[in-house]
């Protein structure tokens, strides 16, 4: 969960991450807005046109969004809770606003799901399917859901002098409303801010596995048999990384019945391992995956069906500048996790997730070898756009994609890619470099070799013409495709 301006304690650990609150608010100019209306209010044709609105992005109606929590699938559903200030533009007032999608293209926003109390107000956190009713707070025949989330104590006026803590909440209505636990908190406080519980079940043992984020680049995992009562099982330190861990198993691509254990952070540091229950063996150093300057506290789904098997994600897109709007902040795009084996060690892989295909419009392709005079993107003229692209560089010295202003760039040289201030190497494979790159009016989600690197970044997009270039003479163009996409909030605004 991000920073609080009422804890000073909080703000020093969270300056140590790519960006501060207080930055976020000088960038963010003040815009009148009252508080948001009834979530249940069906949207109008254009309520979600304003001119920097993501148009395949998720943002709240009104107001600020920043991490994704408690996502989990139930029941055909795609549940998005997020951390929301109903009432204002700027961060504060944390609450879980709620939203659903079928597809996980197009989202509704519902009423808010959890709303801040004595105990402070709503941090991070996540949420499950209690399929054998652990918990015993089941009253029909579907099984409850239960959200595990930081009360944020001393940051709201009702909680001074409260710790931070760890506490329940409970649905019996497919999600559709929430009840706190009487028996709150669950976890009592253990050190500095700890937050952000991301809970899971582990098969093997028959306990729900809990990851929480303790101070600096402290972690714990904690077990238990019903969600209420917890057992820390385990610490570790994870160099180089801050709060909102995730933590969950994947199969190895390629290998038949190999699977290793992921701990995530909020800034994209993960560490690979074997766990079993109690004990979590890293092996490797921590990596970085997500290279770009907005991507922060992602968090993947939980209890998607075997049948489907993706370990799908989403991140905050951090930092975004939306001057004028009457929302603050995005979602990024969904993608799938998968884990790769490679000569220095297992990485994670991340792609689009496939339902992107359900907005492309009449593609537009081109091969051939760029010049001075060619850029086979010259007639572009949208914001809203997926490219895939396999490029030799040959005798190039930098391949150029301009998007509206914005450059994403590969220096053939020292094999990096860039996106302003964004850097990541990316090492040619057989000589050539491929590319998928979603572009929104506000932001580029650049996946480079298959996934094994990724750049998300925030732009303020540019007048100037052409509004779409590529180029880098020398270099061959093996495939470029380009696909218009439609914006996701025609159907749910209907």
């Amino acid at each position: 969960m991000t920073v609080s301006n009422r804890r000073q304690n909080y703000l020093s650990v969270v300056a140590t991450t790519v960006i501060a609150l207080s930055g976020l608010v000088a960038a963010f100019p003040a815009v009148a807005v009252s508080a948001e209306p009834a979530a249940g209010d069906a949207a109008s044709s254009d309520a979600y046109d304003e001119t920097l609105r993501p148009q395949f992005h998720f943002t709240a109606r009104r107001n600020w969004l920043n991490d994704p929590n408690g996502l989990v699938f139930f029941d055909g559903q795609y549940h998005l809770f997020f951390q929301h200030n109903p009432s204002g533009i700027e961060w504060g007032n944390m609450t879980w606003g709620h939203a659903v999608s079928d597809d996980l293209v197009h989202w509704r926003q519902l009423d808010n799901a959890i709303l801040p109390d004595k105990l402070g107000t709503i941090f991070s956190g996540s949420a499950v399917v209690d399929w054998k009713n652990t918990a015993g707070f089941q009253t029909g025949n579907d099984p409850a859901l239960v959200a595990m989330y930081t009360a944020a104590g001393g940051t709201s006026p009702d909680s001074q002098g409260v710790r931070f803590t760890q506490c329940l909440a409970t649905s019996n209505d497919r999600g559709q409303t929430w009840t706190k636990y009487d028996g709150n908190p669950v976890v009592p406080h253990i050190a500095g801010d700890n937050r952000d519980p991301k809970v899971v079940w582990h098969e093997p043992t028959q306990r729900w596995v809990m990851a929480l984020y303790l101070d600096k680049n402290d972690f714990a995992l904690f077990n238990s048999p019903d969600l209420k009562k917890w057992e820390r099982i385990d610490d570790l330190t994870v160099p180089g990384s801050i709060e909102c861990p995730d933590f969950f198993e994947l199969p190895v691509v390629g290998k038949s019945g190999e699977s290793k254990w992921i701990f995530w952070t909020a800034n994209g540091v993960y560490l690979v391992g074997e766990f079993d229950g109690r004990d979590f063996k890293p092996e490797g150093e921590p990596q970085r995956f997500e290279h770009g300057g907005n991507s922060f506290a992602a968090q993947t789904y939980s209890d998607i069906p075997a049948k489907d098997g993706r370990r799908i994600q989403i991140a905050w897109m951090r930092g975004g500048k939306y001057p004028g709007m009457p929302f603050n902040q995005q979602m990024a795009f969904p993608t799938t996790l998968t884990l790769q084996a490679a000569d220095e060690g297992y990485r994670l892989h991340s792609l689009p997730v496939t339902e992107i295909e359900s907005l492309r419009g009449t593609p537009m392709t081109w091969s051939g070898d760029l010049s001075d005079t060619e850029n086979p993107l010259g007639k572009l003229d949208g914001e809203t756009y997926e490219l895939s692209l396999t490029v030799e560089p040959a005798t190039a010295k930098q391949v150029v994609l301009d998007v509206r202003g914005a450059k994403l760039s590969y220096d053939v040289a020292t094999q990096e890619l860039s996106f302003g201030g964004s850097k990541a190497r990316a090492p040619l494979v057989d000589g050539k470099l491929t590319l998928r790159v979603l572009v929104d009016r506000s932001s580029v989600e650049a996946y480079a070799n298959d996934g094994s690197v990724t750049l998300s970044n925030c732009f303020e997009p540019a007048t100037s013409k052409p509004a779409y270039r590529l180029s880098g003479v020398g270099a061959k163009v093996e495939e470029l495709t380009v696909w218009p996409l439609k914006s996701s909030w025609r159907k749910a605004s209907k």
